[in-house]
């Protein structure tokens, strides 16, 4: 017989206060609305979802993408806002973003944000970041980073039910009003190649094909490709004489023979590359990532992995791909191949011993040996960006795209949110400027003495004589908007926040389902708490001797659907649960004060109950 008391029936856990969303407010104003000011009032009835996000960031452009079955199917209750809140000086124009709107076929209204107004009412930390606000006006979901819009679509379906039960919910067309669209050859292209035949190639990105021009760079001679790609980018020249392209949303490369205009696809499977899956195997079988430019060098297509921070090459002849450089995880660090950081690469040329790389979100010019290693000429991270000249260690790029090599031994970088083109001499180490007033040049190709540029903003191909002497330009140098996150010395608590969306839980059939990587720049910013580990949380040690830097955080947790839950099996009709991916890197501009926090709250998922 058991004399002890009954254990106390444990008290429900308190409901979380709900959140009232902050009014949405941006000095730029809106798009896509025909006019219209849009005022947070105007969605009251609607699930409405605030996408943060920045022209310049290909995992913002991947969430475009995630989103745009979810506003289809769910268009009369629910809709999409995207709220753009610039990293670059240049993404911070109103008329660039009108323009990214429309070279990203964005469907659904942007609220100009260029001060981060909103950005900080709703204390975002990171690019891309998810807020869902229910039909009443309250904050119920945060999501930071790629891989959310299965679990946002379950929410959305239990917000509609939910409402509709409670009569909250308001039917009907969204405010999305699609701008006139405009007559030109081009439309936003990407890059352009010099075919044997004199005449130019141009990937036509926004229109989803390739142009042929005559060598006078207007002349439409046609247009290769009807659905085969999707916002195409880098081309190359292979020794078989045909044409690989960098079919960038498809996450894939396809050849083109320009004799016959046949296009076949060699690599990528058409589904984007998650972590865990293989960096090598079958070409055809193996997922890429928005693959943004190619280059024929040392015996391989070598590929600028921008949707992973990495390289890749393809080999025609055994039909193979593999990542060849960088961790994917998002930064500037030289060395092996195998350890260096790359951010979003995005041009390449081969220079003899030397593939030269734009590495767009470091504002980094960087090439690669023959041996392997990764070197910078000109870039120090992240976070500094400008246009200086001079000696290439304090010289500044702002986001290039494209890099040319010249026939003296230099190459030509398209120095994209500069709006200029630049030249960086290995043998002077010296940065100059070639030519200004170029609207986000983003690739130029030589033809002869001179260099066809890709003027991807004024949709066109402008052709410019190589000039003897360098233009001056005033130097300036710029630091990202966000404001540094104070924090106090000594011990700081990481918390990254994950709930699994109802009806999933964590998958850890093959281990543990969680990631989590930490390191700053410097690399003296934490004395302690570095490194990879499997907990969503950790206690960092800061230096109390380095005032200021970035702390990098790169997380990644993958759940599935729980049949225990009642949720369904999986989508393609097999026996196992659908299971998803979430992942999401930060940088974290830190300020170490006196006064300053002693916990970081990072939202992969969910609301931070803290």
């Amino acid at each position: 017989m058991n004399d002890a008391a009954p254990a106390p029936t444990p008290a429900p856990a308190p409901r979380r206060a709900r959140v009232r969303a902050p009014e949405l407010i941006g000095k730029g104003g809106w798009i896509n609305t025909g006019g219209k000011d849009l005022k947070l009032a105007d969605f009251r009835g609607r699930t409405l979802i605030l996408d943060f996000w920045t022209f310049c960031c290909v995992n913002c452009l991947h969430v475009l993408d995630e989103l745009r079955e979810l506003e289809e199917k769910h268009r009369d209750t629910t809709v999409v806002v995207g709220v753009h809140s610039p990293k670059f000086v240049h993404e911070a124009e109103h008329r660039a973003v009108v323009d990214a709107v429309e070279r990203y076929g964005v469907h659904h209204p942007v609220l100009d944000d260029p001060e981060l107004a909103t950005w900080k009412q709703y204390a975002v930390r990171a690019w891309p970041t998810l807020v869902v606000i229910d039909p009443e006006g309250y904050v119920v979901a945060q999501h930071a980073g790629e891989g959310h819009a299965h679990a946002i679509e379950r929410l959305v379906e239990q917000l509609e039910a939910e409402h509709s039960a409670k009569g909250t919910l308001r039917r009907g067309d969204g405010p999305y009003v699609p701008p006139e669209p405009v007559a030109t050859d081009l439309r936003f292209p990407g890059k352009a190649l010099r075919l044997p035949s004199g005449r130019l190639l141009v990937s036509d990105s926004t229109r989803h094909q390739l142009v042929e021009l005559e060598a006078d760079g207007e002349t439409v001679v046609r247009r290769i490709g009807d659905g085969d790609f999707r916002e195409p980018q880098g081309l190359a020249l292979l020794p078989s004489g045909k044409v690989i392209v960098a079919d960038t949303v498809n996450h894939a490369l396809r050849t083109v023979d320009p004799a016959t205009g046949a296009i076949e696809r060699v690599a990528g499977t058409g589904r984007q590359w998650r972590q865990g899956a293989p960096t090598s195997g079958p070409a055809l079988e193996t997922d890429l990532s928005s693959p943004w430019d190619v280059a024929w060098w040392q015996g391989r297509v070598w590929i600028a992995m921008a949707g992973v921070h990495q390289l890749w090459t393809y080999d025609p002849e055994a039909g193979t791909v593999e990542a060849a450089a960088g961790t994917t995880n998002e930064g500037l660090v030289d060395g092996p191949a195998s350890e260096a950081w790359f951010a979003q690469p995005s041009g390449l040329a081969a220079a003899g011993d030397r593939l030269w790389i734009a590495d767009s979100e470091t504002s980094a010019l960087r090439w690669i040996d023959t041996g392997g290693a990764v070197h910078t000429a000109v870039g120090t991270g992240l976070f500094d960006f400008g246009h200086r000249d001079g000696d290439a260690a304090q010289a500044l790029l702002q986001h290039p795209l494209g890099v040319t090599a010249l026939p003296d031994g230099s190459v030509a970088v398209s120095d994209t949110y500069n709006h200029a083109l630049r030249r960086y001499d290995p043998a002077t180490g010296e940065v100059t400027t070639l030519a200004t007033d170029l609207r986000e040049p983003s690739g130029a190709v030589l033809d002869g003495g001179e260099i066809v540029v890709v003027e991807s903003a004024r949709h066109r191909l402008t052709r410019l004589r190589l000039p003897e002497e360098a233009v001056r330009v005033e130097g300036v140098a710029h630091r990202t908007q966000r404001a540094a996150t104070e924090v106090a010395p000594g011990t700081l608590r990481l918390d990254v926040v994950f709930r699994a969306p109802e009806g999933q839980k964590l998958d850890n059939r093959y281990g543990p389902s969680t990631r989590l990587l930490v390191s700053s720049t410097p690399p003296e910013l934490l004395a302690g708490g570095g490194g990879a580990g499997t907990d969503l949380f950790r206690d960092l040690e800061l230096d109390p001797a380095v005032a200021e830097g970035v702390l990098h955080v790169s997380a990644m947790a993958a759940s599935c659907d729980d049949p225990a839950g009642g949720t369904s099996q999986s989508e393609t009709g097999g026996g196992y649960p659908a299971c998803h991916v979430h992942q999401q890197d930060w940088g974290v501009p830190l300020r170490v004060t006196g006064g300053g926090a002693s916990r970081l709250p990072l939202v992969l998922a969910g609301m931070d109950d803290a």
